[in-house]
Parts: C-alpha cells; sequence; structure tokens
C-alpha cells in the first residue's frame, strides 16, 4: 500500500517516465487529439509532483495517458488507461471506515481506494468520467473500478464499482467494506 504523498524519483526514472509517458502519447493520438506533448510536458516539468503522481500511477499499472483538456480549469487531465483495473491498486475496500470495518474482522485488504488515491496525489473517477473513458476504448472487461460515491450512497453503508460486460458499462453498488481481488480503482489527475 502507498502511504507517502510524495514519492521523490530520480532523474533517470522521472527521464524514462516521460519517455514512456510521451511514446503512450504518440501511439495513442485518437485519445487526445489537437493536443501538443511539448505542452503537456512542459507543464509536468513546472510542477514535479504531478510527475511523482504519474511515477506511481505507473508504477502500481495504470498505464496514464492524456485523455483531454478540461476548458473551464485550463489543465489536461491523465487517467489511468490500462485495460484492466491497475493491478497494483486491487484487493480494495472502497474507504477507510470500510477497511477498518474489515480489519476488525481480521481480515486485511490491501487498502481502501480513497486513501490510496489521495497519497498518489490523484482523484477517483466518477461514473460520468468513466463512461467516456469507455468511449475510448473498452475497459475492465474481466475487472472492475471502484468508482467515487455520492455521499447519500455511502451514509448508507454503500459505494459503486463500475466494468463493462456485454459491449455496455455498467455500474453496480457494494458495500464498502467489499473487497475483491479484481477490482481495484482508476484515477485522474490534472495538469
Amino acid at each position: 500500500m502507498l502511504t507517502e504523498t510524495k514519492v521523490r524519483i530520480s532523474k533517470e526514472d522521472e527521464k524514462a517516465l516521460l519517455d514512456t509517458l510521451k511514446e503512450r502519447f504518440e501511439k495513442n493520438r485518437y485519445k487526445h487529439k489537437g493536443i501538443d506533448w511539448e505542452v503537456i510536458q512542459s507543464r509536468l516539468e513546472m510542477n514535479p509532483e504531478k510527475i511523482s503522481s504519474l511515477y506511481m500511477m505507473e508504477q502500481t499499472g495504470g498505464e496514464p495517458d492524456v485523455i483531454g483538456f478540461h476548458s473551464r480549469s485550463g489543465k489536461y487531465i491523465f487517467c489511468d488507461c490500462s485495460p484492466e483495473t491497475p493491478e497494483g491498486r486491487r484487493n480494495t475496500c472502497y474507504d477507510n471506515e470500510g477497511e477498518q470495518e474489515r480489519i476488525k474482522k481480521g481480515i486485511n485488504p490491501s487498502g481502501n481506494a480513497v486513501d490510496m488515491a489521495t497519497d498518489m496525489g490523484i482523484e477517483l473517477m466518477d461514473e460520468e468520467q468513466y463512461r467516456e473513458l469507455q468511449g475510448l476504448g473498452d475497459f475492465d472487461k474481466r475487472t472492475s473500478s471502484w468508482l467515487k460515491t455520492p455521499p447519500a450512497i455511502r451514509e448508507l453503508g454503500g459505494a459503486i464499482f463500475a466494468d463493462l460486460r456485454y459491449g455496455k458499462v455498467f455500474i453496480y453498488h457494494n458495500g464498502a467494506q467489499s473487497f475483491y481481488s479484481t477490482r481495484g480503482f482508476r484515477g485522474l489527475l490534472r495538469v
């Protein structure tokens, strides 16, 4: 489980990460038409904490890539684009409260999605963002991803997750304390 928000990476690892991100960006141009890599790289170099977040996304299997530009905030959006939910973020409960319920029963999940995302400096995807990602390809055909859960649902003990089955996006609910080897979470990073 990740526990530090700021991960220091070596210059060599930073260069390798930027090279990987650039190669992925060039290979998947359909995800970010009209966006120039040099602008993205410049923003990243001005915000080293964003590079650390992307490094953690990459290290946990997220395969982050640029998926768009948010015109109101003026920020580019990176998202986990791995075909399945990132392997290094699976077996997680939804949040700390759910995780603590399991721990009290002597069952130890790999952490929880909300705290891990915070530690990484990224945000959980919400339902709308997840559906937009699915418009760029087929994701989570064998796994599922926790989504940012509306407070009204969470107050009742639940949390939502999603996947792609039969060519359709399905949004489900489960107890926030549940965790499975095939459920993790995807995140977004605004740069």
